[in-house]
């Protein structure tokens, strides 16, 4: 295919995992013509291996004031509120939207939504498709609501390697064999990067293909260092390394075990203060795994779980899995506003790759995918209004570059869930550039604050409160976010 090979179109999705998917579905539902770039088959992306659920407060003892408090809370002073009163206000309609596309949902005997608990949240609000087959689910209902849909063209197998810019404006995307895509708007939905760990819960994708390609088109990136690590994914098991046992499950009655047989943490905490409380257990008993007790949950609740875990010799039901943290979710990446627009014209990034502000420091439980939704829609409305744009030749399309082994154990080594100086500066010569990015967020933050933690630096400092580490040019800056 020659690099002149070209596609016009009003809106262009760079991934396909549940905000690319939506924002697509959104964009084509408004009469636009769409293409979606997609670096695997549809519905086997990062969404697509989302156990939690949505969360959205639609209990009669709930309301979107509480699931803002929650999500505050669990943000550990960093979250940005008009990017949250967005998310909870939006989220009971977005579990409506979905259903409209066919998405079913798990119910209770008497056929009402069936609410679950996660940790941090002070209401059951969560929902779920399957048990812990959420994301399965959703990803296989919005590719297949998307494939009806006559309007888009999906381009499966193939993958963006830089962005089409003119005049400081991003008009499209080129993909690796040269292809151009021209378009009003410019979407990346390509997910996180918490890959770049040697010990991870995702997919070996996500590396931050996205927050790469935006950075080098000039869009600022923030809160690099607030990477969460998920407290229970699986140890020691062949084939089974890192497969993520759900929040849920704990939401359910199962419970946390050290060495001596002892529970010593609230299952229900939030995910750093569990994360970091069996990471103190592995350290003081010098072993790699704590055990996760799921014998009191409802035998048949999370199915795919139980069958996984039986197909690799651990039968739950009589016996603890063994699990410790794993890098899960990166609650930085390019900066956004309410709509999804970076300070680079045409361009909008959402989902993971994305940074409004609504985590904070800390993620609260199954906010992720209802951010999806809520977001992806938004960006889609916002990105049709950009100006048509036309002529000029697309450049020649860029290799991508790939974190090497050696990358992935320094960012397990240097910036895991407890880091310091010493390591985070070994970081910032890395040949990956999202590395060295990482690095410099972390070290530009002198505090221990929800998921970044310095040894050197143990407490939380008030004055970083609503502070955002911002990487404009070369060295991050902080700014308050309101």
């Amino acid at each position: 295919m020659e690099a002149r090979e070209r596609i016009d179109t009003e809106l262009v999705v760079v991934g396909a995992g549940a905000a690319g998917l939506y924002a697509a579905l959104t964009a084509a539902s408004l009469g636009a013509n769409v293409t979606v770039i997609s670096a695997t088959p549809l519905a086997q992306t990062a969404s697509y291996w989302a156990q939690g659920g949505l969360a959205a407060a639609l209990g009669a003892d709930d309301s979107p004031q509480l699931h803002l408090e929650d999500t505050e809370r669990a943000g550990r002073g960093l979250v940005r509120r008009s990017a949250a009163e967005i998310l909870v206000s939006e989220a009971p309609a977005m579990i409506g939207d979905l259903q409209s596309i066919r998405m079913r949902f798990d119910a209770d005997s008497d056929g009402n939504l069936a609410l679950g608990l996660e940790g941090g949240h002070s209401r059951r609000r969560i929902v779920h498709a399957g048990g812990s087959s959420t994301g399965r689910r959703l990803a296989r209902q919005l590719s297949a609501a998307l494939v009806r849909e006559p309007r888009v063209t999906i381009l499966e197998g193939m993958r963006a390697s830089n962005l089409w810019t003119e005049d400081g404006r991003v008009v499209g995307v080129i993909c690796e064999d040269g292809l151009a895509v021209r378009a009003r708007g410019t979407i990346i939905a390509t997910g996180g990067a918490a890959a770049l760990w040697n010990r991870t819960t995702n997919p070996p994708g996500s590396i931050g293909i996205g927050i790469t390609l935006a950075r080098k088109a000039g869009a600022a990136v923030a809160d690099l260092e607030f990477v969460q690590f998920h407290p229970t994914a699986v140890v020691g098991v062949p084939g089974r390394e890192g497969f993520l046992i759900s929040e849920a499950i704990r939401g359910e009655g199962a419970t946390l075990h050290g060495p001596d047989g002892e529970r010593f943490v609230d299952e229900l905490a939030p995910r750093d203060e569990v994360a970091r409380a069996i990471w103190a257990v592995l350290d003081e008993h010098s072993v790699t795994s704590v055990g996760l007790d799921m014998s009191s949950v409802e035998a048949g609740r999370f199915p795919n779980i139980e069958e996984t875990l039986r197909k690799s010799g651990i039968d739950p039901r009589n016996k603890p899995i063994p699990v410790a943290p794993a890098a899960h979710y990166m609650m930085g990446g390019v900066v956004s506003d309410l709509v999804g627009a970076t300070n680079v014209a045409g361009l909008y990034v959402i989902g993971e790759s994305a940074c409004s502000g609504l985590h904070g420091a800390n993620r609260l439980a199954s906010n992720s995918l209802s951010e999806c939704i809520v977001f992806g829609a938004r960006a889609a409305r916002a990105a049709l209004e950009e100006p048509a744009s036309s002529g000029g030749e697309p450049p020649a399309p860029v290799p991508l570059q790939l974190p090497s082994p050696q990358t992935r154990e320094a960012m397990w080594r240097n910036a895991g869930l407890i880091r310091n100086r010493e390591g985070l500066e070994l970081l910032l010569d890395d040949s990956y550039p999202l590395a060295s990015l990482v690095a410099r967020c972390a070290l530009a933050r002198e505090e221990s604050r929800g998921a970044h933690w310095r040894s050197d630096f143990p407490a939380l400092n008030p004055e970083l409160d609503s502070m955002h580490a911002v990487i404009t040019d070369e060295l991050p800056a902080f700014e308050h976010w309101q």
